[in-house]
């Protein structure tokens, strides 16, 4: 059987199970053990219990649940009201005005949290009854808690990055400095937009009523002062090389919990929702890990990915054009596979490519992750759609049409890092 044939046996199998239902994980192995019986003569059991207890003994994997569990643990604080009091002072006066604490606030809820849906959850709780009493039009609330939602899968610690790292043996700690960047970019970007928007449509909701001593706006800024400090400890302590990515993940869920404690918001019933609300998610991350692990034993058993990057090889694609035929993939899956999920599924058959085109596996987790992003906010499954349309109570159409501008400028985005592909290598080439 040819490349082309086992790709569509995979395929159809794995859809046909996702489309019915079944948990991500549980069809990965699923599809893992028809192709290993199909096609090769490997012991499937002993396959299976191998490379499952191997995709998730892994060392690296142990920042992942802590810094799921420090997200967790500020999800259950009155960070979102900390959040919007703290950045009301410095963004009102801005063209766009209110709607640029959506954007600077998913910023540094994504630097603590690492989690899309969690920052678009957070920002939103205060932002959008705040916003929508001001008057500012509800295609602009929905488009930029949309958009920079997003920047929980980009600017780290980002637990996306933290499974493409693991998928393919990159530095946990240099794909979360090379982040930094593009992920400011990116919601510079978006800031721009809403500023420009303002300018020729004059709409700057309703902010008569708002006016800030420097006095107050200082104030302010100390209400954020422990959020910020955290950030840079996490950040700081990675960069700097007094600590590993685990090591700074243990200093995050500390910080946490002392900001919990600070603003009395730690009970033993918010602490117990933080901790089983991490265990969830961890779970349901690594029974995606095991079954993308073994779908790809199973691949590579077959043969598939070396027959598929060996074909596309022979098209002789300069790595302009294989950017662009991966970024419209990655688009197209978007629409029907979550980001992560879209990244462990691929990685088998990505990463060779990748590889012997030359691109440097730092910048192309960036890339990925940008490019992941789109599916947050593209239906029919789009995370941050789902999250704004139960905020919100607008119908998934008016959402995903108040999402486009920010999709375009993820675009815009990704066609910055590939002209100037130094905006993420510049970090990760200086640390220590």
């Amino acid at each position: 059987m040819n490349e082309i044939q086992l790709t569509l046996v995979f395929i159809c199998v794995l859809f046909l199970l996702l489309g019915t239902g079944v948990w991500v994980g549980a069809s990965l192995i699923a599809c893992a053990i028809i192709g290993m019986e199909l096609f090769t003569s490997r012991p499937v059991g002993d396959s299976m219990a191998i490379t499952i207890w191997g995709s998730i003994s892994s060392w690296t994997l142990t920042s992942l649940p802590l810094f799921i569990w420090m997200g967790e643990i500020l999800f259950q604080t009155k960070l979102s009201e900390t959040l919007f009091k703290g950045l009301t002072p410095w963004m009102y006066r801005l063209p766009g005005g209110l709607l640029h604490v959506n954007i600077t606030g998913s910023a540094v809820f994504a630097a603590i949290s690492g989690s899309s849906a969690a920052t678009v959850a957070t920002v939103g709780k205060m932002s959008i009854p705040e916003l929508k009493k001001r008057g500012y039009a509800n295609n602009m609330i929905v488009g930029t808690l949309a958009g920079a939602g997003t920047l929980g899968l980009l600017i780290p610690p980002s637990v996306s990055l933290i499974i493409y790292a693991v998928t393919v043996n990159e530095s946990i700690a240099k794909l979360f400095i090379a982040g930094i960047i593009p992920g400011l970019m990116l919601a510079g970007l978006f800031m721009g937009y809403v500023a420009l928007n303002a300018m020729f449509k004059a709409d700057n909701g309703d902010i008569q009523d708002l006016s800030f001593s420097f006095k107050e706006k200082i104030s302010a800024l100390i209400s954020l002062s422990p959020i910020i400090a955290l950030i840079f400890c996490v950040i700081g302590s990675i960069y700097s090389g007094i600590a590993t990515a685990t090591e700074a993940a243990v200093l995050g869920v500390i910080g946490s919990l002392v900001i919990a404690l600070g603003q009395k918001s730690l009970t033993w019933e918010s602490f117990r929702s933080s901790l089983m609300g991490a265990v969830k998610t961890s779970s349901m991350i690594a029974f995606i890990l095991m079954g993308s692990h073994f779908l790809s034993l199973a691949m590579g058993f077959t043969g598939l990915p070396r027959q598929l990057a060996e074909g596309i090889g022979a098209l002789e694609l300069s790595p302009l054009t294989l950017i662009l035929m991966l970024t419209l993939f990655y688009i197209v899956l978007g629409c029907f596979l979550d980001g992560l999920s879209s990244i462990v599924l691929t990685m088998a058959v990505i990463e060779p490519l990748i590889r012997q085109a030359g691109f440097d596996m730092i910048w192309f987790g960036i890339y990925l992750m940008i490019v992941v992003e789109m599916a947050q906010i593209t239906p029919p499954v789009g995370f941050n759609l789902f999250v704004l349309q139960s905020m919100t109570g607008h119908n998934m159409g008016f959402i995903a049409r108040a999402s486009i501008p920010m999709f375009f400028i993820m675009v815009l985005a990704v066609l910055i890092l590939v002209w100037q592909p130094e905006i993420a290598t510049f970090l990760p080439n200086a640390m220590k």
